[in-house]
């Protein structure tokens, strides 16, 4: 695995960041950094660069946690569904298996009918 090293500006800062991520990706991330930054720095002109930071690292931090909070929802209730789809077949594989008992009863009972004329 190789590393790509990226030269990126955030908040007026030049930093070289080794990433296994693409280039363009990690040029993407800087830019949205830095915009969420200068925003903050805007909207408080008394904040700080490292406020800035702080305040953008919670921020994605808080996204990050509800992101995993869905993504545990999607897999329980994918478990859930799975489990009723094995159930559902279970069923159908026993409801089939009546049904072939029945049709050789049918059979049966058909040809005992034609013994009997």
């Amino acid at each position: 695995m190789s590393f790509n090293k990226v030269k990126i500006n955030v908040a007026g800062t030049n930093y070289v960041i080794n990433s296994m991520d693409s280039e363009q990706q990690v040029l993407d991330l800087a830019e949205k950094l830095d915009s969420d930054m200068r925003r903050i720095m805007e909207q408080s002109p008394s904040a700080s660069i490292t406020a800035a930071s702080v305040l953008c690292a919670l921020t994605y931090l808080d996204k990050l946690e509800k992101s995993n909070s869905s993504v545990d929802n999607m897999r329980n209730q994918l478990k859930q569904y799975f489990e009723e789809a094995r159930r559902a077949r279970a069923e159908a594989e026993k409801v089939k298996m009546e049904l072939e008992k029945l049709k050789v009863d049918i059979q049966y009972l058909k040809n005992q009918r034609g013994n009997n004329d």
